[in-house]
């Protein structure tokens, strides 16, 4: 019997579609890609297979996931089927100058940004944004892992030469624009099926790590006993979000057979929008969703079902 096949390398990312698929009864079986075999002679089974393998797999010691991933996924499109976040989808999961590559081509402004091997390379990087304050971050990364944030060529020197350099795993660093907005804010768009869902708002003052999977949150271990602090949500979805923006997001999606996505971007202090993040192995904050009462993941098993239902 045909069923859906979900891909994947994190299973506290992936339960939370798993009991959305048990939620409407649909026959899946989860393929956990950190390590196994694949018989290239044989035929894949058939049904419907959705591929969440993540760029920040490294961060969790499944190294090769995505290289293991990749070699699943040609085999599996080879013989025909319906792939869902297939191989381009996962070119651009592990490499953000794909991504800015791809968003280029459909006119989406993305920050000015100079990839760089090596510290020396990074150092003579750097010196394109003389006189600015500019960011590092990793070519491959996820959760906004490796993210730094430079006044100065000689704060950037310290920190390449010093003990606290975090070497990528790729080998490639980007060096940066900065963009200043005018409120700690970034805006994310969850799309489904190819097709715009919502958008949530993030609050960045705390620093650079957006992953809004409740896997992810750390609650605050310090806080004294007896004292009160108002919190305000990290993550909200925003009521009635409707931006030009969002077609070219969904052209970018179609034209490299994304289906599922959550792209990121922020706005500068005159308005301007600047994309730099697409997310193929998208999560979801589940506060943030119970307030809005719209939920990804269920949206997520719906479509899945509705394509095997197709079949």
């Amino acid at each position: 019997m045909a069923k859906i096949y979900v891909l994947h390398e994190n299973s506290e990312w992936t339960v939370h579609l798993t009991k959305q698929l048990d939620a409407l009864g649909l026959p899946y079986e989860e393929w956990h890609l950190d390590q196994g075999t694949v018989d290239l002679s044989e035929q894949p089974p058939q049904g419907v297979f959705y591929s969440r393998m993540s760029a920040s797999s490294h961060t969790r010691d499944h190294r090769y996931a995505p290289e293991f991933t990749s070699g699943v996924l040609a085999w599996l499109e080879r013989h025909g089927r319906n792939v869902f976040n297939g191989t381009r989808a996962l070119q651009l999961e592990v490499s953000k100058v794909a991504q800015y590559m791809a968003l280029n081509a459909h006119g989406v402004k993305t920050p000015r940004t100079v990839a760089a091997v090596g510290k020396e390379g990074i150092l003579a990087a750097a010196k394109k944004f003389e006189g600015e304050s500019f960011i590092t971050k990793h070519n491959r990364a996820g959760k906004g892992l490796g993210v730094q944030l430079f006044h100065s060529f000689e704060g950037l020197c310290e920190y390449v030469e010093g003990p606290d350099f975090d070497e990528p795993v790729d080998g490639i660093t980007l060096i940066q624009q900065y963009i200043k907005a005018p409120q700690p804010f970034i805006t994310r768009c969850e799309f489904v099926g190819g097709q715009f869902l919502y958008a949530v708002q993030v609050d960045t003052s705390n620093g650079f790590e957006l992953c809004p999977a409740d896997a992810c949150q750390i609650g605050d271990l310090f806080c004294p006993v007896g004292e009160q602090v108002e919190e305000k949500p990290k993550f909200r979805i925003l009521d009635g979000f409707r931006e030009p923006i969002l077609e070219k997001y969904a052209e970018v999606l179609a034209a490299n057979g994304i289906q599922v996505a959550g792209i990121e971007f922020i706005r500068d202090e005159a308005g301007e929008i600047y994309t730099y993040d697409i997310n193929t192995n998208t999560n979801y904050n589940s506060d943030a969703e119970a307030a809005a009462g719209i939920y990804g993941m269920r949206a997520v098993a719906e479509f899945l079902g509705a394509e095997l239902k197709k079949l």
